[in-house]
């Protein structure tokens, strides 16, 4: 994946360039898919996914956060991007290939919105182990389940003229999709 620029803060660190490739990967997004993405903040997700989908919508409930997101897509070249400001589920559409949920708001109503409407892909990443968890029970009691994957992602700096490592907090990337 190429490096995207994110000028624009949206108070809320945008998901790593290394987890976004194993989330849009897990996508497998083409030229047909119309992709969601469910709190897209920054629009990092977004802009990665734009690359490789049809049509894109972007649904955040936080009008900075969108606003950040319009200035990263553009900062990006990335235009028709359908932006709502918005709350999901009300806010997703009925026609979703692939669905990204980025943050554990409402995350049960959001599946049970994938699940109604035959959503083929579905990934969430989460931070916090207890809401991995009941997020592997939710995409499950739905039939959405495939996997989870635990990602921890380290990356190098000068230290004394050698190179150490930052560690990341881990990310669980779940992933699923409407059978």
């Amino acid at each position: 994946m190429a490096r995207i620029a994110l000028p624009h803060d949206a108070k809320a660190g945008p998901t790593k360039p290394e987890v976004r490739s194993v989330t849009v990967g897990k996508l497998g997004l083409d030229e047909q898919d119309h992709f969601v993405e469910v709190g897209c903040c920054t629009g990092a997700v977004t802009i990665e996914a734009a690359a490789d989908a049809g049509r894109v919508t972007a649904i955040e409930r936080k009008p900075e956060r969108l606003d950040a997101a319009r200035k990263n897509l553009a900062a990006n070249g990335v235009d028709g991007v359908e932006l709502i400001e918005g709350e999901a589920p009300e806010a997703l559409p009925d026609d979703a290939d692939a669905l990204f949920l980025g943050g554990s708001r409402n995350y049960e109503e959001v599946l049970d919105h994938a699940a109604e409407t035959g959503v083929d892909r579905v990934v969430m990443n989460v931070s916090r182990l207890e809401v991995a968890g009941d997020a592997v029970r939710a995409f499950r009691e739905r039939g959405l389940y495939d996997e989870v994957v635990q990602m921890q992602v380290s990356t190098g700096y000068e230290l004394a003229g050698a190179t150490s490592f930052d560690s990341e907090n881990p990310v669980y990337v779940i992933s699923g999709g409407a059978a």
